[in-house]
């Protein structure tokens, strides 16, 4: 099979927090969206990053461009953050995506 057979643009998914202490505190999943898959560039990023406290917010910082609404508009800005725990889940399903 040709590589070319299977490219193609992505597509905005929805992603849920559905995990215990998510619906716990919440009463119900967290659901934002993200790309199917990434430009090679987001990859590069974040094999890059230095595994020290820096890198941290750098992988913030590749990531916030990521967690989008239904529109596919970015849900994080410097007016609209989300609280730490969430932000930390949100960013690990993201990854894990990033990953498969």
């Amino acid at each position: 099979m040709k590589l070319s057979e299977i490219t193609k643009e992505p597509k905005l998914i929805e992603v849920s927090l559905d995990d215990k202490q998510t619906i716990e505190e919440y009463g119900e999943a967290l659901v934002f969206h993200t790309w199917d898959r990434q430009p090679m560039e987001i990859f590069m990023q974040l094999a890059n990053v230095d595994p020290s406290e820096k890198g941290s917010s750098t992988i913030i910082n590749i990531v916030k461009d990521l967690i989008l609404d239904e529109k596919a508009k970015p849900l994080l800005s410097s007016k609209n953050m989300l609280p730490s725990h969430i932000l930390l889940r949100v960013i690990t399903k993201v990854t894990e995506a990033l990953g498969k």
